[in-house]
């Protein structure tokens, strides 16, 4: 419900102030105004989009968490798609997702509306085992000893005498 009040609320929003501004500036200024944010915001996201990506790399190959700049990432590009959507209520909302404090807000909300749930529960006693006591890395498996001069038995190219 809240989707649709949102797709025909910022329409609205945006008519309204396309005619306020048009009548204070005049309809070619308005206009001059919606390309040149788009152009700017345009720039902006790029910018910041190949800091966010190499934030993500970064974190990659440190082998730390990639939550965070992927979080940052997918918001930069939100505020590109706000930013070169015509109108200035989504152009202000696209500029306010380019600010990091704003995206770092947004984030730490979000992520204290989150419950992870799932995966191994540990044990005091050994924190590498579920509460079955099986522990998740070790494999359960059966082998059989053949001598290497088995006959019919090729050799497999795991050993080599």
């Amino acid at each position: 419900m809240w989707l649709f009040a949102l797709f025909v609320a910022v329409p609205m929003i945006e008519i309204a102030l396309f005619i306020q501004v048009g009548g204070l500036i005049g309809l070619w200024p308005t206009l001059g105004l919606v390309l040149l944010s788009a152009v700017v915001g345009s720039w902006l996201v790029r910018e910041q989009g190949l800091g966010a990506l190499a934030d993500l790399q970064r974190s990659m190959s440190e082998l730390r968490d990639p939550t965070e700049p992927f979080a940052h990432g997918l918001m930069i590009l939100f505020a590109g798609l706000l930013l070169l959507t015509p109108g200035f209520f989504t152009d202000m909302i696209g500029i306010l997702l380019l600010i990091r404090p704003v995206r770092a807000a947004i984030l730490s909300r979000v992520a204290s509306r989150i419950q992870v749930m799932g995966g191994p529960r540990r044990t005091p006693e050994d924190p590498y085992s579920d509460r079955r006591g099986t522990r998740p890395d070790v494999v359960d498996g059966e082998f059989y000893e053949i001598p290497p001069d088995s006959p019919g038995i090729p050799p497999s190219g795991w050993t080599r005498h």
